[in-house]
């Protein structure tokens, strides 16, 4: 049973969504039939707006790796023509106009502009939900997905305007960029807000609502990436703040909540018929014909499908390339001498058919690792995938406690190794003692690959700089200009600067 979402915005920008069983689908009023004074006039209207909340997480995954493992050291792409990504991928100075850029901007300040009308009208029309106890359910999940909203933005652009409410065009155009020590403020409170008020579980009906548990931990990961280095003249994700006991004791509450496991096999924690297991600490829910999901095949080369005999999966992009880099190759090679690192094997094809019949060809391996082409497990197209996008799982909390630990949280050597050695005899590798920091990171790139990670760790721990420009030099990519400190975050939009001249300052190194 799966949590669906729909979205419409336009006039009536609230967005009406249905809740979808894995049998029945519940009778709701058509959005055109509902007028806004009208609406939240009871328990099901701020349900259905509730949920609405949610429908633009539906772009994260596609957010995360276009603009984060694309622009990462994981993946070498190789373009047929003028593509969108190509600045993306190759840190051009000219992306303020980029589709993927403007998007992602659009899109998270959507999801804001919905949480804030639910939160607005749970302090007018709250009496209206005659359920005890679900008006702060409500009220915990918006604040969630508010923060959540912010961070993504914060990461992406640095300095963003704070709305805290739902404003019109004309009132929103008189807010400037806060600076980011504010906007993590926003966000802090807001995911504090998010903890008191939330469930630590549902049931089946509500599967994929934030729980207490994905605000304990985003919080912990709010926290880990606020302590991270200052780039020198860059307003970005990291501030230097040093608050690595603070994200641990948020990561050590997911950990002791017993809610989550450690799954024994690294496979099943991304197979079909095993979507919001243990691992997951929070995900976005996709199911097939209704509402499928098209990430699986954004990376993914033509020449894959052309081998399966199937049309309708390709992202688009003629015979453009999505290479795994030589540099994560001997990566997962050096993981253990002598031994295949099953991460390897399952996250990456190495070889297959270009043409239906084919002799399987090893010239451009990919990231593979969200695809089941079997009849009944894909949907029916490039945009219907039915499987879920994994935002925060288990392992990840471990190792980022690992990672706090590593710069002077409590807790001890024995402790990283020990977090870091589950997930080695996963992967079938041989265990290791006295883990380093760049060894940490590195392994969370042998784990995450394809989950949009990478990029964010690097900036995250001030290595962004530093580790591709020494990728770029090591695999000779004379196409990718060298990185400097204020590519770690993306331009705002030009429309956006455009649309009020002089209320936004574009990002320093940007057209």
């Amino acid at each position: 049973m799966k949590l669906v979402k729909y979205g419409i915005f336009g006039g009536f920008s609230m967005i009406l969504l249905l809740t979808i069983s894995c049998s029945k689908q519940l009778d709701q009023k058509p959005p055109s039939a509902v007028e806004t004074s009208l609406f939240y006039s009871n328990t099901q209207d701020f349900t259905q707006a509730v949920t609405g909340a949610y429908n633009q997480l539906h772009s994260y995954p596609d957010q995360v790796l276009w603009m984060g493992e694309m622009r990462s050291d994981n993946i070498n792409a190789t373009s047929d023509g003028n593509r969108d990504w190509q600045g993306i991928r190759n840190f051009s100075s000219s992306l303020s106009s980029v589709g993927f850029i403007t998007a992602a901007w659009d899109d998270n300040f959507n999801g804001i502009y919905n949480t804030n009308s639910v939160l607005d009208n749970l302090a007018t029309k709250g009496s209206n939900i005659t359920t005890p106890g679900l008006a702060a359910r409500f009220s915990g999940e918006c604040h969630f997905l508010r923060a959540f909203y912010y961070f993504q933005l914060l990461r992406l652009y640095g300095q963003v305007p704070i709305v805290p409410h739902a404003l019109t065009v004309a009132e929103v155009e008189k807010i400037k960029r806060s600076p980011v020590s504010d906007v993590y403020s926003f966000i802090i409170s807001d995911l504090d807000t998010a903890i008191a008020l939330l469930p630590g579980s549902y049931g089946a009906a509500d599967v994929g609502r934030a729980t207490k548990w994905s605000a304990e931990g985003l919080l912990g990961l709010v926290y880990l990436t606020r302590s991270g280095p200052a780039y020198s003249g860059v307003n970005g994700p990291t501030l230097g703040t040093n608050e690595w006991d603070s994200a641990e004791a948020h990561f050590n509450n997911v950990i002791n909540s017993g809610q989550f496991q450690f799954l024994s096999n690294y496979p099943s924690i991304f197979s079909y018929t095993n979507e919001d297991n243990k691992e997951v600490v929070f995900n976005v829910e996709f199911m097939s014909t209704n509402n499928g999901a098209d990430y699986p095949s954004q990376l993914t080369p033509q020449g894959y499908w052309n081998g399966l005999g199937l049309s309708g999966y390709g992202n688009g992009y003629g015979t453009t390339t999505f290479d795994i880099t030589s540099d994560l190759t001997k990566s997962y090679a050096n993981s253990a001498a002598g031994k295949v690192d099953q991460r390897d094997t399952f996250n990456i094809a190495w070889s297959y058919p270009k043409t239906l019949g084919g002799a399987p060809d090893s010239a451009d391996p990919f990231i593979k690792k969200y695809i089941n082409p079997a009849t009944g497990k894909r949907g029916t197209g490039l945009r219907d995938w039915p499987i879920n996008f994994i935002v925060m799982r288990y392992t990840d909390v471990l190792m980022m406690k690992a990672e706090a630990i590593l710069h002077g949280a409590s807790g001890s050597q024995s402790t990283v190794d020990s977090i870091v050695n589950l997930v080695r005899t996963r992967a079938g590798i041989p265990t290791t003692s006295n883990v380093t920091l760049p060894q940490l990171m590195e392994e969370r790139r042998r784990e995450f690959l394809g989950e949009g990670i990478r990029w964010n760790d690097l900036v995250r721990e001030g290595m962004a700089v530093t580790t591709m420009n020494s990728w770029i030099a090591s695999d000779t990519e004379t196409l990718i200009n060298q990185v400097v400190p204020n590519y770690v975050i993306y331009p705002v939009p030009s429309s956006e600067i455009l649309t009020v001249p002089g209320l936004y300052t574009q990002n320093p190194g940007y057209q």
